[in-house]
Protein backbone atom coordinates (compact mmCIF):
# COMPACT_ATOMS: atom_id res chain seq x y z
CA UNK A 1 0.00 0.00 0.00
CA UNK A 2 1.37 3.76 -1.00
CA UNK A 3 -0.22 6.52 0.42
CA UNK A 4 -0.14 9.92 -1.82
CA UNK A 5 -1.14 13.70 -0.53
CA UNK A 6 -4.10 14.94 -2.73
CA UNK A 7 -4.52 18.40 -2.74
CA UNK A 8 -3.83 20.31 0.81
CA UNK A 9 -6.29 18.13 2.74
CA UNK A 10 -6.68 14.81 1.51
CA UNK A 11 -4.61 11.18 1.00
CA UNK A 12 -5.19 8.55 -1.60
CA UNK A 13 -4.25 4.74 -0.78
CA UNK A 14 -2.89 3.09 -3.48
CA UNK A 15 -3.86 -0.91 -3.11
CA UNK A 16 -2.39 -3.88 -4.44
CA UNK A 17 -6.15 -5.18 -4.75
CA UNK A 18 -10.00 -5.26 -4.08
CA UNK A 19 -9.43 -7.22 -1.04
CA UNK A 20 -6.35 -4.80 0.49
CA UNK A 21 -8.94 -2.45 -0.53
CA UNK A 22 -11.17 -3.56 1.57
CA UNK A 23 -8.91 -4.50 4.54
CA UNK A 24 -7.96 -0.49 4.25
CA UNK A 25 -11.33 0.81 3.94
CA UNK A 26 -12.77 -1.77 7.36
CA UNK A 27 -9.29 -0.42 9.36
CA UNK A 28 -9.76 3.09 8.87
CA UNK A 29 -13.51 3.54 9.61
CA UNK A 30 -12.63 1.18 12.90
CA UNK A 31 -9.77 3.59 13.37
CA UNK A 32 -11.99 6.95 12.99
CA UNK A 33 -14.95 5.49 14.97
CA UNK A 34 -12.05 5.11 17.86
CA UNK A 35 -11.61 8.49 17.52
CA UNK A 36 -7.97 7.60 16.30
CA UNK A 37 -8.43 9.13 12.69
CA UNK A 38 -9.67 12.53 11.73
CA UNK A 39 -11.39 12.43 7.82
CA UNK A 40 -14.20 13.82 6.90
CA UNK A 41 -14.89 11.28 4.31
CA UNK A 42 -12.95 7.90 3.18
CA UNK A 43 -13.90 6.64 0.14
CA UNK A 44 -13.16 3.13 -0.94
CA UNK A 45 -13.10 2.54 -5.01
CA UNK A 46 -11.18 -0.44 -7.48
CA UNK A 47 -8.03 0.00 -6.44
CA UNK A 48 -7.78 3.18 -3.87
CA UNK A 49 -9.00 4.78 -0.92
CA UNK A 50 -9.42 8.38 -0.92
CA UNK A 51 -9.58 10.33 3.15
CA UNK A 52 -10.86 13.60 2.17
CA UNK A 53 -11.57 16.44 5.05
CA UNK A 54 -7.96 15.48 7.06
CA UNK A 55 -6.67 18.69 8.83
CA UNK A 56 -2.88 17.43 9.08
CA UNK A 57 -2.31 15.42 5.87
CA UNK A 58 1.18 14.61 6.32
CA UNK A 59 1.20 13.28 10.14
CA UNK A 60 -1.98 11.13 9.24
CA UNK A 61 0.07 9.75 6.40
CA UNK A 62 2.64 8.90 9.00
CA UNK A 63 0.43 7.37 11.30
CA UNK A 64 -1.19 5.37 8.95
CA UNK A 65 2.01 4.02 7.08
CA UNK A 66 2.47 1.76 11.25
CA UNK A 67 -0.92 0.54 10.98
CA UNK A 68 -1.67 -2.52 9.71
CA UNK A 69 -5.33 -3.59 8.68
CA UNK A 70 -6.92 -6.32 10.57
CA UNK A 71 -8.15 -9.48 8.32
CA UNK A 72 -11.07 -8.60 8.23
CA UNK A 73 -11.84 -9.34 4.37
CA UNK A 74 -15.34 -11.36 4.00
CA UNK A 75 -15.49 -11.32 7.97
CA UNK A 76 -18.61 -13.66 9.39
CA UNK A 77 -19.33 -9.84 11.27
CA UNK A 78 -20.47 -7.53 8.72
CA UNK A 79 -23.94 -7.05 7.62
CA UNK A 80 -25.03 -9.63 5.20
CA UNK A 81 -28.09 -8.49 2.92
CA UNK A 82 -30.16 -10.60 0.87
CA UNK A 83 -31.97 -9.79 -2.30
CA UNK A 84 -34.90 -11.64 -3.68
CA UNK A 85 -33.55 -11.89 -7.53
CA UNK A 86 -35.99 -13.45 -10.21
CA UNK A 87 -33.79 -14.98 -12.39
CA UNK A 88 -35.43 -13.62 -15.54
CA UNK A 89 -32.62 -11.20 -17.09
CA UNK A 90 -32.48 -10.73 -21.28
CA UNK A 91 -28.59 -11.45 -21.76
CA UNK A 92 -28.76 -14.75 -18.95
CA UNK A 93 -27.96 -16.23 -22.00
CA UNK A 94 -25.24 -14.59 -23.66
CA UNK A 95 -23.41 -14.61 -20.25
CA UNK A 96 -23.85 -18.72 -20.20
CA UNK A 97 -22.03 -18.74 -23.39
CA UNK A 98 -18.87 -15.96 -22.33
CA UNK A 99 -18.80 -18.93 -19.05
CA UNK A 100 -19.37 -22.09 -21.01
CA UNK A 101 -22.21 -23.12 -19.97
CA UNK A 102 -25.74 -23.29 -19.69
CA UNK A 103 -28.26 -21.21 -17.84
CA UNK A 104 -29.21 -22.53 -15.02
CA UNK A 105 -25.79 -22.95 -14.34
CA UNK A 106 -24.91 -19.22 -14.45
CA UNK A 107 -28.03 -18.67 -12.35
CA UNK A 108 -26.80 -21.67 -9.83
CA UNK A 109 -23.34 -19.76 -9.27
CA UNK A 110 -25.14 -16.38 -8.87
CA UNK A 111 -26.82 -17.91 -6.15
CA UNK A 112 -23.73 -19.51 -4.26
CA UNK A 113 -21.93 -16.68 -4.62
CA UNK A 114 -21.22 -14.42 -1.42
CA UNK A 115 -20.72 -10.98 -2.69
CA UNK A 116 -19.44 -7.84 -1.06
CA UNK A 117 -19.59 -4.38 -1.58
CA UNK A 118 -16.58 -3.37 -3.03
CA UNK A 119 -17.26 0.25 -3.74
CA UNK A 120 -20.03 2.43 -4.32
CA UNK A 121 -20.11 4.72 -7.60
CA UNK A 122 -22.41 5.42 -11.50
CA UNK A 123 -25.56 6.50 -9.47
CA UNK A 124 -26.61 7.05 -5.95
CA UNK A 125 -27.06 3.76 -4.52
CA UNK A 126 -24.95 1.71 -7.32
CA UNK A 127 -22.90 -0.99 -5.80
CA UNK A 128 -20.13 -2.64 -7.36
CA UNK A 129 -20.60 -6.26 -6.34
CA UNK A 130 -16.84 -8.31 -5.93
CA UNK A 131 -17.19 -11.88 -4.96
CA UNK A 132 -16.89 -13.92 -9.01
CA UNK A 133 -13.71 -15.26 -9.58
CA UNK A 134 -12.01 -12.97 -12.37
CA UNK A 135 -12.22 -15.80 -15.05
CA UNK A 136 -16.05 -15.45 -15.18
CA UNK A 137 -15.19 -11.56 -15.81
CA UNK A 138 -17.87 -10.72 -19.11
CA UNK A 139 -17.99 -7.55 -21.38
CA UNK A 140 -20.57 -5.00 -21.24
CA UNK A 141 -22.49 -4.52 -24.01
CA UNK A 142 -21.01 -3.02 -27.20
CA UNK A 143 -24.38 -0.20 -27.46
CA UNK A 144 -25.45 0.47 -24.03
CA UNK A 145 -29.17 0.46 -23.79
CA UNK A 146 -30.82 3.63 -23.42
CA UNK A 147 -32.46 2.45 -20.16
CA UNK A 148 -32.36 0.15 -17.16
CA UNK A 149 -35.27 -0.58 -15.47
CA UNK A 150 -34.37 0.18 -11.35
CA UNK A 151 -34.21 -3.41 -9.55
CA UNK A 152 -31.90 -4.69 -12.79
CA UNK A 153 -28.75 -7.13 -11.41
CA UNK A 154 -26.64 -7.21 -13.93
CA UNK A 155 -22.94 -8.11 -14.58
CA UNK A 156 -20.11 -6.19 -16.19
CA UNK A 157 -16.02 -6.80 -15.99
CA UNK A 158 -16.03 -8.89 -12.81
CA UNK A 159 -18.50 -7.03 -11.10
CA UNK A 160 -22.13 -7.59 -10.33
CA UNK A 161 -24.29 -4.96 -9.78
CA UNK A 162 -27.96 -4.03 -8.95
CA UNK A 163 -29.39 -0.65 -10.83
CA UNK A 164 -31.31 1.21 -7.77
CA UNK A 165 -33.29 3.69 -10.40
CA UNK A 166 -33.93 3.40 -13.97
CA UNK A 167 -30.95 4.35 -15.95
CA UNK A 168 -29.09 4.32 -19.50
CA UNK A 169 -26.55 1.09 -18.48
CA UNK A 170 -24.52 -0.95 -20.27
CA UNK A 171 -24.41 -4.21 -17.99
CA UNK A 172 -25.64 -7.47 -18.66
CA UNK A 173 -28.87 -8.02 -17.39
CA UNK A 174 -29.43 -11.22 -15.37
CA UNK A 175 -32.01 -10.88 -13.12
CA UNK A 176 -34.20 -8.53 -11.14
CA UNK A 177 -35.32 -7.55 -7.62
CA UNK A 178 -38.17 -5.67 -6.11
CA UNK A 179 -35.99 -4.34 -3.33
CA UNK A 180 -35.41 -0.63 -2.71
CA UNK A 181 -31.37 -0.04 -2.66
CA UNK A 182 -31.59 4.10 -2.14
CA UNK A 183 -33.99 6.10 0.36
CA UNK A 184 -33.00 9.68 0.64
CA UNK A 185 -34.75 9.72 3.31
CA UNK A 186 -33.16 6.80 5.22
CA UNK A 187 -29.74 6.32 7.13
CA UNK A 188 -28.03 5.86 5.59
CA UNK A 189 -29.53 6.27 2.12
CA UNK A 190 -28.04 3.50 0.26
CA UNK A 191 -28.83 0.16 1.25
CA UNK A 192 -25.34 -1.35 0.57
CA UNK A 193 -22.89 0.42 1.25
CA UNK A 194 -18.94 -0.85 1.24
CA UNK A 195 -18.09 -4.05 3.26
CA UNK A 196 -21.56 -5.36 3.49
CA UNK A 197 -21.90 -9.08 2.05
CA UNK A 198 -25.12 -9.81 -0.23
CA UNK A 199 -26.40 -12.69 -1.41
CA UNK A 200 -28.74 -12.86 -4.68
CA UNK A 201 -31.44 -15.25 -3.03
CA UNK A 202 -33.57 -16.75 -5.63
CA UNK A 203 -37.69 -16.08 -5.54
CA UNK A 204 -40.35 -16.95 -8.17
Amino acid sequence: MRIRPVGAHALLLDCDDADQVEAWRAELWHRRDAGELTAREIVPAAVTVLLDGVPDPASTAARIAGWRPRNTVGGADSVEVRVPTVYDGADLPAVADHWGVDVPAVVARLRRTEFRVAFCGFAPGFAYLTGLPPELAVPRLATPRTRVPAGSVALAGPYAGIYPTASPGGWLLVGRTDLQLFDVHADPPARLTPGTRVRLVETS
